[in-house]
């Protein structure tokens, strides 16, 4: 039960600057933010058309400098996602020692140490030939397996065995943090004992629990090259019009051993965020400020529409209120420079 405010000018309390800082209930800061990055294993550095801001680097100089630059502004934890044209059935790249996000691991950690954590994300989308999450099992006999809407299911218990694998390259290459986003059931759970198993029980799990099949992963799709080339992702991937769902998802996720939980995506689903952090407290939450996200305040910023600073801030603060302790977001370095400049604007 609410205590009833007695009759009073709450203007007061926004009459200055320092008082309004002073009485705040949410903060922003650096700390809060990782910056995801698209890894290529050839080729120049690219601009990505749909996120205008942001590229797909190469391992070497580009990589390094545009680290540098975060550190610099502030942030201090990256999320890495491969990107090849060299896709089989399985993704076998994705746990190959030389695929690209191993290999930048290496560079990075024997450039920046300890200075900055490292995470990866742990799927097989960005390395299939078909675009899916996992291991696709045909119903139709060879001729037709890749027609427009040919038979299919995605196989659950192959798939999180190769996500353990990948999980364990990726550890062996110097991640912190590795983060299943395949939603697949047991994920977790393979991945923790695989880790475990491996010498590994220190790397953090930061599971994307509550990941739901949404349009706003556009952009990201061309980034990574992504699409699933037939079907969808419903089949595994939460339903948008499931809210109380998450949480059961979540405590699967904690009992298998995850020690950070993520919504996804974050604007849309500020309620599933809030009713996350309502029942799991105690329990890290992390949010991703996905690429349609950010595409949709850049387009706006770009033609005139909005504020970028202001419109980006308000919208990482927003996700911080709804309840989350870390926000993925491309707006990352940005973020925290305008973090300072801005703060004598509230």
């Amino acid at each position: 039960m609410y205590y009833r405010f007695p009759t009073t000018r709450p203007r007061r309390l926004r009459s200055s600057r320092i008082i309004r800082n002073m009485v705040s209930e949410t903060s922003l800061s650096p700390s809060n933010l990782v910056w995801p990055l698209f890894i290529k294993d050839e080729g120049p550095i690219e601009q990505i058309n749909s996120m205008p801001g942001q590229y797909r680097y190469p391992i070497g100089d580009e990589l390094i400098k545009a680290v540098d630059d975060a550190v610099e502004s502030g942030v201090r934890a990256f999320l890495l996602f491969g990107v090849t044209k060299h896709k089989d059935a399985v993704g076998s790249l994705a746990y190959d020692k030389k695929g690209p996000v191993p290999m930048a691991l290496k560079m990075l950690k024997d450039t920046f140490g300890d200075s900055i954590i490292l995470m990866t994300d742990v799927c097989l989308c960005d390395y299939t030939e078909h675009g899916h999450c996992g291991v696709v099992e045909f119903k139709d006999p060879p001729e037709l397996q890749y027609a427009k809407q040919p038979k299919y299911v995605v196989d659950n218990d192959a798939t999180i065995g190769i996500y353990a694998k990948i999980a364990v390259n990726y550890a062996e290459a110097g991640a912190d943090v590795v983060a299943p986003s395949g939603m697949m059931d047991g994920q977790v759970k393979a991945i923790r004992e695989a880790l475990d198993n491996n010498g590994f029980s220190d790397v953090v799990i930061m599971s994307y629990s509550s990941k739901y099949a949404s349009t706003f992963y556009g952009p990201f799709r061309e980034a990574a090259d992504s699409a699933p080339k037939f079907g969808d992702r419903r089949s595994y991937q939460m339903d948008p019009r499931n809210a109380y769902e998450a949480i059961k998802e979540v405590a699967m996720d904690l009992e298998e051993g995850a020690d950070i939980v993520m919504v996804k995506p974050a604007m849309p689903y500020l309620d599933v965020i809030r009713l996350v952090k309502q029942n799991f407290p105690e329990v890290p939450l992390a949010a991703y400020q996905v690429s349609g996200e950010y595409s949709m305040i850049k387009a706006a910023a770009l033609n005139g529409w909005l504020n970028e600073k202001m419109a980006v801030l308000e919208s990482l603060i927003a996700i911080r209120r709804a309840g989350a302790n870390v926000i993925i977001t491309y707006y990352a370095k940005d973020a925290s420079r305008w973090i300072t400049e801005i703060e004598n604007n509230f």
